[in-house]
């Protein structure tokens, strides 16, 4: 028996309209859950435009790799950093020293701190201010002050332990703080003595760092192209009290959504293009639709989308929208019509079984047969066996 029939009986009146009614009831049903499809399939995915672009305007993506955001100093405004021409250790605080005097061992002493103040404590002569002072400096100071009391003294000052010379490294290294140079410094000796860059072969990300100077200079070196292409150029030099920072590769990401394996957030590397973001999300999975996968960009509050088929990509090998990705691009990968379908299927099943426990209810509880006696005249109750089969007894009384 059909299943309309289980639900509304076919009319027992003599009537000739009674196949007409049976029949536009079924046509009726048939629209309302073809109509109710179509606003399930409508509902159940998004549905990006594609940003239009007239000629006078002028798209952001392109298939070569973006221009760096970021001023990276040039080799001659790394050099220019270096304002010493002779490198001369200065004292600070922390360093120590030890002072000798020829035939004066009531004079000599060793393991003499430098306050942090800078004064250093000299035996006969009390504190003597060092600080920023070289060495020979130093040294000349102390012999004028000694001839006061002695005929030319013999000063040999040397410093057992270097603290002055320092930077801070900041930011992704193995061991971030203040690290100690024992002469002239360099970046690439800061970030050694720094613990290196952590996890190189996980993290591809690594692309610069700033060096802060004073109050007023900063300047960004281009890491990849120090490290990888060996632009030795770009080897600053570190001066005193230097700030080395290296900001976190988690800053720049991009987003893909949709019928992936994996959606998620990926870190920005080297010439990350839509196909390699998509393969790092785990490719396209059974319901994407490769025809439509779409880039959205926001540079202005008012964003940027654009079509790339997959499809024509792979099949013709034209790259010319393999677009290269920029940080907070976000690619959502369509669903395809069959799994928009299945969508559909999945959310109006729940609601047929619903309803046909609704009308089993009814009947056991006998309003049904009730309500086929008033309104067609008919009695008999729908029997369900246990094998799925329904059957229906009914008899029809005249009117």
């Amino acid at each position: 028996m059909r299943r309309t029939e289980l639900f509304f009986p076919r009319c027992a009146c003599p009537q000739p309209g009674a196949t007409r009614c049976d029949a536009r009831f079924r046509r009726t049903s048939s629209l309302l859950c073809s109509l109710l499809l179509l606003l399930l399939s409508a509902c159940s995915s998004i549905s990006p435009r594609e940003t239009p672009v007239t000629e006078k305007q002028k798209s952001s993506f392109k298939s070569e790799p973006p221009k760096k955001v970021q001023a990276f100093a040039t080799p001659g405004r790394v050099k220019a950093l270096d304002t010493q021409e002779a490198f001369e250790y200065r004292l600070g605080p922390g360093d120590m020293v030890s002072i000798l005097v020829w035939r004066r061992p009531e004079l000599s002493q060793e393991g003499i701190l430098v306050s942090p103040d800078g004064f250093l404590t000299v035996p006969r002569l009390g504190n003597i201010r060092v600080l920023g002072k070289t060495v020979g400096e130093v040294m000349a100071l102390v012999t004028s002050k000694l001839e006061v009391f002695y005929i030319r003294p013999e000063v040999t000052i040397r410093v057992q332990e270097f603290h002055n010379n320092k930077a801070f490294v900041l930011g992704r290294v193995s061991k971030p703080g203040v690290i100690n140079f024992p002469g002239r410094g360099t970046l690439l000796e800061a970030l050694a003595l720094a613990g290196g860059i952590p996890d190189q072969n996980k993290d591809t990300s690594l692309t610069k760092c700033a060096i802060i100077r004073g109050n007023d200079t900063i300047i960004w070196i281009d890491l990849e192209d120090l490290l990888r292409n060996g632009n030795m150029a770009l080897n600053a030099p570190i001066r005193n009290n230097d700030v080395i920072y290296i900001p976190e590769s988690s800053d720049e990401m991009v987003y893909v959504l949709g019928e992936v394996q994996t959606p998620g957030a990926i870190q920005i590397r080297s010439g990350m293009t839509v196909v390699k973001a998509v393969m790092l999300a785990g490719g396209l999975n059974k319901n994407a639709d490769p025809e439509k996968v779409f880039v959205i960009r926001q540079e202005t509050l008012k964003g940027e989308v654009i079509r790339v088929s997959l499809k024509n990509l792979l099949e013709t090998g034209d790259f010319t929208r393999n677009f290269s990705l920029m940080p907070n691009d976000i690619i959502y990968v369509s669903p395809g019509g069959m799994a928009r379908f299945n969508y559909a299927l999945e959310k109006i099943m729940p609601s047929l079984q619903m309803l046909n426990l609704g009308f089993t209810d009814l009947e056991s509880l006998g309003v049904m047969e009730r309500l086929r006696s008033k309104i067609w005249g008919q009695s008999g109750f729908i029997n369900s066996s246990s094998s799925g089969t329904s059957t229906t007894t009914t008899t029809t009384t005249s009117p």
